[in-house]
């Protein structure tokens, strides 16, 4: 007889009666997960001390069990660190104390917990071990098992599903159902509704800032000021996680205790995920969610196992730039593929929303802009645990999609708030990329955002935005490096549009004189910056230092630009508006200047900016030499482009309206010439401010005006 074994099994033969003994000892096997120490306490470690807001999702939770009707399910979603567990726990006291709810707690942060703690709510509830060791056997279905003896308790129960970040679970042996005899209370971080079909979501965000500096307060009270306390706080972004650590590590320093603000400093001079995370030496546990740099590292490393590399890619891709609403239309563009394919952008943002790694902001007027979000926290904590060799694809990705943000060459325009939207992003990048050659390139790309800020008259918003990068890349590449130096230039020239005259004086003077040394005085780009001077000069009463360099612009640009490229025409339009009657008449007969606005039309265009601006100059020409009606004519027809195409506000309408107002009155049509002028002084101040040298004017000549007035 042929006998055969396999994997464990044994075959004997034997000629006669044999007896046998067998041993067997498994050492290392698999084992049967083992049950949770109770279910009838929360497992959350340390509870905050104070639980800060929330009063609205607790007031909302209270209701249900005050309702004593049954079958509600509650999901608190968000993202990790944010306190969903902390807002569990404080519902879970409430309906045990004060309700005489009996409360059951089940980790559900995998199939092997949730199994064996929902069993263990059913043994809680009464049933009894032949039929517990049956489910886990997998001889009864254990679920149903579980929700017989629920629904079957004499007492009103409160049962906490804590951390079901895999709704999948629970889905796969339904696991989550309703009972008249109790709520279920769900904390996630999977924001999708289609999860939780007839639940009630509540969402847990990041605290109020009050709130967020007491719960510094609550910890550490003996640190810091509430005032000292909201600064740390709004620096952490208000994450109840980061702010337990914080406090943390404040209250047990014991040979050089720090006060907040020198933990603010060490913020600013350190990686806030590794400094937080010394702050977990004071908690109860090593629980991953309880770091920073961990916490969120539980959701990526899921990604990776189920075929979602992409998500991952895309996060860290977001990383590298602000904690501030970014226009989801940045991440639709051709460029993203460097990082990931552009057809996975999709999944992979939708993945990240319904983890609560991002969220969608919807900003600007009638939110009317679709914007993704990320936590600060968060994306610092992705940002050290990226790898270095990604670091340079991830920072040249996210730069060119940036700039294929913007245009080639910003034209003059209306205010864009997705300009504005763009700012933090630029600067958060150049502090992330470390490469000279990247850093030059985001460079370029804040300087191109400052002079689309500048052009469409957001003059603070451009300061902000070059003077701040200029100051970020010199450290990188030196002050004398080409890019840093066209940014300086922007620099100057938005500081003139502020009025302040004095500074982008000094600013442009010195930018011009450093271009010229290294690469020329016909450089185009020293020629931008002689431009701006220019026009520093003559507001400055220098006009004949103005109208030499106006002219060596003007030749400069037209030898190396050509005499039909914008650039140079719009030189040469300035030279329109630089002259007195007897130059202009001078010059007209040298070089038929008055002609200009129909060469920039037959080179350009009509409606081109230039055309539109030489035409806006051309008529300021013809009031310096008392053709009135010619003048008043042509800039009636340049307001009314204006006014089209910008809106009343817009800088260059107003100084069109304005010229309009000089017509009209030199005309003797006084009382429409106040009209105008009151409307330009009020727009002006509203804008500008009081005391800009551009007000300043428009309210002298409106007394002027009012003074020659019959």
């Amino acid at each position: 007889m042929d006998g055969r074994a396999q994997d464990d099994g044994r075959v004997y033969q034997a000629s006669g009666d044999q007896h046998i003994s067998e041993h067997h000892h498994y050492d290392g096997g698999p084992q049967a997960p083992a049950g949770p120490d109770s279910v009838r306490r929360p497992a959350v470690g340390r509870p905050p001390l104070v639980l800060r807001d929330r009063t609205e999702v607790l007031d909302r939770l209270r209701s249900a069990l005050t309702a004593q009707s049954g079958d509600d399910i509650f999901v608190l979603y968000g993202m990790g660190g944010c306190g969903k567990t902390a807002v569990a726990h404080a519902f879970f006291q409430t309906a045990t104390a004060e309700y005489g709810r009996v409360g059951l707690w089940v980790n559900a942060t995998d199939r092997a917990s949730l199994r064996s703690g929902m069993l263990a709510v059913a043994a809680d509830r009464g049933a009894a071990d032949g039929e517990l060791l049956a489910a886990r056997n997998g001889y009864r279905p254990a679920a149903d098992l579980v929700w017989r003896y629920l629904a079957g308790s004499p007492d009103p129960w409160l049962l906490v599903l804590d951390n079901a970040d895999d709704p999948a679970i629970l889905s796969d042996g339904s696991w989550l159902r309703t009972s008249p005899r109790g709520t279920v209370l769900v904390t996630t971080r999977r924001a999708a509704p289609r999860w939780w079909p007839g639940a009630e979501l509540q969402h847990i965000g990041v605290l109020p800032r009050e709130d967020a500096a007491r719960v510094l307060r609550d910890l550490a009270p003996h640190t810091g000021t509430l005032a000292q306390a909201a600064e740390i706080a709004d620096r952490l972004g208000r994450l109840p996680l980061a702010l337990t650590l914080a406090g943390g590590f404040l209250s047990h320093q014991v040979i050089e205790p720090w006060t907040m603000d020198v933990y603010g400093r060490h913020l600013e001079e350190e990686l806030p995920v590794q400094l937080l995370d010394r702050g977990a030496d004071a908690l109860s546990d090593a629980d991953p969610r309880h770091l920073v740099g961990q916490t969120w590292q539980l959701t990526l490393d899921a990604f990776a196992a189920r075929g979602l590399p992409e998500a991952v890619d895309l996060l860290r891709l977001i990383a590298r730039l602000a904690p501030e609403p970014l226009p989801l239309s940045v991440l639709n563009d051709d460029g993203i593929s460097a990082v990931l394919p552009r057809g996975r952008a999709e999944s992979a943002l939708r993945a990240l929303l319904d983890h609560s790694l991002v969220e969608r902001v919807d900003v600007g007027d009638n939110a009317g802009l679709r914007c993704v979000l990320g936590h600060g926290v968060l994306l610092d904590s992705v940002v050290a645990a990226t790898p270095a060799a990604q670091a340079p694809v991830l920072d040249a990705t996210a730069g060119r999609l940036l700039g294929a943000a913007l245009p080639e060459v910003p034209d003059a325009g209306p205010y864009d708030p997705r300009l504005r939207l763009l700012a933090p992003h630029v600067r958060a990048l150049l502090r992330r990329t470390g490469e000279p050659a990247a850093v030059a390139e985001v460079l370029e790309v804040a300087t191109r955002l400052a002079t689309a800020m500048h052009r469409t008259g957001d003059y603070p918003s451009a300061w902000e935005t070059v003077g701040a990068a200029a100051d970020i890349a010199a450290r990188t590449l030196g002050d004398g490096h080409r890019a840093v130096l066209a940014a300086r230039s922007r620099a100057g020239r938005v500081l003139f549009r502020l009025g302040r005259y004095t500074e982008a004086e000094e600013s442009l003077r010195r930018t011009l004189t450093a271009q010229r040394q290294r690469f020329g005085a016909d450089d185009p780009d020293s020629l931008d910056s002689a431009h701006g001077l220019q026009l520093v000069l003559r507001n400055l009463g220098h006009a004949e230092e103005s109208l030499t360099l106006l002219y060596a612009t003007a030749a400069g640009r037209q030898a190396a630009l050509g005499p039909w490229h914008p650039l140079t025409l719009r030189s040469r339009s300035s030279i329109l508006a630089a002259l007195g009657a007897a130059e202009l008449t001078a010059e007209d007969g040298r070089t038929g200047l008055l002609s200009l606005p129909g060469q920039c039309a037959e080179h350009l265009g009509v409606d081109h900016t230039v055309s539109v601006g030489a035409r806006h100059n051309h008529a300021w020409a013809l009031f310096q030499l008392g053709r009135l009606e010619e003048a008043d004519s042509e800039i009636g027809e340049v307001t009314e482009t204006y006014l089209h195409r910008f809106g009343p506000d817009y800088p260059i309408a107003l100084a069109a309206r304005q010229l309009q107002a000089r017509t009209r009155a030199a005309l003797g049509h006084t009382g429409e010439g106040i009209a105008l002028m009151d409307d330009v002084v009020a727009r002006r101040a509203q804008s500008l401010g009081q005391d800009h040298p551009f007000t300043v004017a428009s309210r002298d000549l409106l007394r002027r005006l009012r003074a020659e007035r019959p």
